[in-house]
């Protein structure tokens, strides 16, 4: 498979990425979230996501952007808002 070298279309995987971690932990994220150990408890997860995207995506799209933080915060973290938490 051909590496991703469209912003774009990094951009869009990441985002999938993310989407799929969300969908598939929420009950985990909003225990986390509550506990303020949102990285520490889906550690495996994210590292997981982020070396799928890493492998797909060509290193002059990943040495530029943060794409893949940036879907983790906006799809995950930014939707939990209004769960409480000392984090926000």
């Amino acid at each position: 498979m051909a590496s991703i070298t469209k912003p774009e279309k990094a951009v869009r995987l990441a985002r999938a990425i993310a989407s799929d971690i969300s969908l598939y932990n929420e009950e985990r994220i909003i225990e986390a979230i509550e506990n303020d150990t949102f990285f520490e408890a889906l550690a495996d997860e994210l590292e997981e996501g982020r070396t799928l995207y890493v492998s797909r995506v060509d290193e002059s799209i990943r040495s530029t952007s943060n794409f893949y933080e940036r879907a983790i915060v906006d799809i995950i973290l930014r939707t939990k808002g209004q769960i409480t938490s000392s984090i926000w």
